[in-house]
């Protein structure tokens, strides 16, 4: 599993600019409010679910977007969301909850893990994840973000959350 040094060095080495920000520990979206002015760019909340069968799926949305499990999954096509557990997200991407991010796909190679993505992100110019810790936020153009999403493999699902 890769730490945030490595994430910042697999990025460069695939020519993918990012612009990182330091700030204290948020855990939530309501936490980031503070932080999330300072940084331009569209900003996220991730969830980390397991769907009734088994099937672990990360869903990256805007941090305004109201998310209806029980809807996503019918969209989805999974079985009943829940949360997934610490030890499974640990174990999956290699992070901790509060720091769950799409960049974390880059820990998963073998796409044990599906990833949905709020299509109001995929329009956005720029998006906000945290870098593997919740203690920064890392900026990336969407040109950038699509190309990190094709050097690891992974087609999004879009979700129009609006």
């Amino acid at each position: 599993m890769m730490n945030r040094a490595e994430l910042f060095a697999f990025l460069d080495a695939n020519g993918i600019a990012h612009r990182t920000s330091e700030h204290r520990a948020v855990f939530t979206v309501g936490e980031s409010a503070g932080v999330k002015g300072a940084i331009a760019g569209a900003h996220t909340k991730n969830l980390f679910l397991k769907d009734k069968k088994g099937a672990l799926w990360l869903v990256s949305a805007g941090d305004e977007a109201r998310i209806d499990l029980k809807a996503l999954s019918s969209v989805l096509g999974a079985a009943r969301f829940s949360f997934a557990g610490e030890g499974l997200l640990a174990s999956a991407l290699g992070v901790t909850p509060g720091s769950v991010t799409a960049l974390a796909l880059v820990n998963d190679p073998g796409h044990a893990v599906a990833f949905a993505l709020d299509a109001a992100l995929w329009r956005a110019s720029h998006v906000n994840f945290h870098p593997l810790v919740n203690t920064a936020t890392t900026t990336l153009a969407q040109a950038d973000f699509r190309r990190f999403l094709e050097v690891v493999g992974v087609t999004p699902r879009l979700v129009e959350f609006a």
